[in-house]
């Protein structure tokens, strides 16, 4: 696997992290068949394509990327659609998260 791979590989875990974490807030304790499958489909290939993306990429950065990734995933998600709270500092800290997840990405030689 090349690096591009490993690094797509580790953007699609971040981006199943998002939907695992989200589906928690409708699971409503495994009652809601829907959102339950769609947590374990989510975790189930999230764990799948991380555990690809470290064979080239760092653990640490990977673990890194990939709970930076939902982090801002979720909050977005939660500022957008779920009434969680939006302020200036909150989307400032967030931006500054998503700066350095790219800064890991620049400075990891894979």
């Amino acid at each position: 696997m090349g690096s591009s791979t490993a690094w797509g590989c580790l953007l699609l875990a971040g981006l199943l992290e998002i939907g695992f974490a989200s589906a928690i807030k409708f699971m409503d304790g495994h009652k809601n068949l829907p959102w339950t499958l769609a947590f374990y489909a989510c975790v189930i290939l999230s764990f799948c394509f991380l555990e690809q993306a470290v064979k080239e990429i760092p653990i640490g950065t990977a673990y890194a990327v990939w709970t930076g990734i939902g982090g801002v995933g979720v909050a977005i998600i939660g500022m957008a659609f779920l009434g969680d709270p939006i302020s200036v500092s909150r989307v400032a800290f967030l931006i500054l998260l998503v700066i350095s997840l790219v800064g890991l990405r620049l400075t990891t030689y894979n």
